[in-house]
């Protein structure tokens, strides 16, 4: 099931599918090291859900919420 990203929850984990985004947002998104393909675990939330804090290469970072909305992941499990 694809999902966006920002409605990944706490400990799920998937594979990144789609990055729609374009300028200085997707810029940051493949500097941090996220790309189609790339695995990303949820590891968790500010207390008002943004931003989410993800496991990406081995790396944890943050992203907001609308960073997080151009991304689209397939959840396993």
């Amino acid at each position: 099931m694809e999902v966006l990203l920002r409605n990944m929850k706490v400990n799920q984990k998937g594979t990144v599918t789609k990055i729609n985004c374009e300028g200085e947002i997707c810029r940051r998104i493949r500097d941090i090291g996220i790309s189609v393909g790339a695995e990303v675990f949820v590891t968790g939330r500010a207390p008002l859900y943004d931003p989410v804090a993800l496991k990406v290469n081995d790396t944890v970072v943050t992203l907001r919420n609308s960073e997080a909305d151009n991304i689209y992941v397939e959840v396993k499990g």
